[in-house]
C-alpha cells in the first residue's frame, strides 16, 4: 500500500526540480513570427446602418442662372370673412351743379285726383252713435260711403271736412278719424238749446290723411238728438285741398 504514494511524491519532486534547473541554467531563444496566411474569403454583408445627420450645404461654384418665366396663375382662393365696417369718412367737396334740365310739359288738372263729397240726412238708419248722412249730393271719385257715414281716403293728402247739423235739443257732435286701426277724436262741438227752436251746430277741420284712413261724424250718446223732417237738412261735406307729394 505504501509503494504507490511514494512513487507519486517522487514524481512531483522530480518535475519541480527539472523546472527550476531549466529556468535558471538553460533558456531557448524566442521563435520568429510566422509568414502571414492567405487572405480569407469575404464576409457576409452587414446590416444597414442608421441614417446619419444631414451634411452642411455645399458651396455654390456655378454661375447664377436667369430668372425663369412667370408661371400660370393658380385657382382663386376661398373668399375671406367680411371685416367690420370702417368709420365714416369726411364729407367730400360739393360737386359742380349739373346742366339745367328741359322744361317739362304743363300738367293737366283734369288728370289730377279731385275727391269731394256732400251728403244730407233724409232717411238714415237708426242705432249707433255714428251720424249717417244717407242721401248723396256729390261724391266725386266715390270716397264717401253713405251706408256707413264714413269717408274713405284713397288719395293721400290734405282734406277739409265740415258739417252743419240741425237740432231742437242739446247736442254734442265730434269729428272722428281712424288711421291704421287707431281711432281718435279730432274736434268736438256742442250747443245748448232750452227753447226748442231750430239751431245749427257746425264745425270743420283740415286733416292730413293717408290711404285707407277714415273720417266720420259721431254724436254724444246722451246729447245726440238730431232733427229729422222736411223743413231743414243736416249736411256733411269734405274735399281734397292738395295731394301729398
Amino acid at each position: 500500500m505504501e509503494a504507490p504514494w511514494v512513487w507519486l511524491v517522487a514524481c512531483v519532486l522530480a518535475v519541480s526540480l527539472t523546472s527550476t534547473v531549466t529556468e535558471d541554467v538553460c533558456r531557448a531563444p524566442n521563435g520568429k513570427d510566422g509568414a502571414p496566411g492567405k487572405p480569407g474569403r469575404p464576409g457576409r454583408p452587414g446590416l444597414k446602418g442608421e441614417r446619419g445627420e444631414p451634411g452642411s450645404p455645399g458651396i455654390r461654384t456655378g454661375i447664377r442662372g436667369l430668372k425663369g418665366d412667370q408661371g400660370e396663375p393658380g385657382p382663386p382662393g376661398r373668399p375671406g370673412n367680411m371685416g367690420f365696417p370702417g368709420p365714416s369718412g369726411p364729407l367730400g367737396a360739393r360737386g359742380v351743379p349739373g346742366l339745367k334740365g328741359i322744361k317739362g310739359n304743363p300738367g293737366n288738372i283734369r288728370d289730377q285726383p279731385r275727391p269731394a263729397f256732400s251728403a244730407i240726412r233724409r232717411n238714415p238708419p237708426t242705432g249707433g252713435n255714428t251720424v249717417i248722412f244717407d242721401t248723396v249730393i256729390t261724391n266725386q271719385e266715390g270716397p264717401y260711403q253713405n251706408h256707413s257715414g264714413r269717408f274713405l281716403c284713397a288719395v293721400p293728402g290734405y282734406y277739409y271736412f265740415t258739417f252743419q247739423v240741425v237740432s231742437k235739443w242739446d247736442i254734442c257732435l265730434f269729428i272722428m278719424s281712424s288711421s291704421r286701426g287707431q281711432t281718435r277724436r279730432i274736434v268736438g262741438f256742442c250747443d245748448n238749446n232750452s227753447k226748442g227752436l231750430f239751431q245749427v251746430v257746425s264745425g270743420g277741420t283740415a286733416l292730413q290723411l293717408q290711404r285707407g284712413d277714415q273720417v266720420w261724424i259721431e254724436k254724444d250718446p246722451v246729447k245726440g238728438r238730431i232733427y229729422q223732417g222736411p223743413e231743414v237738412d243736416s249736411i256733411f261735406s269734405g274735399f281734397l285741398i292738395f295731394p301729398s307729394t
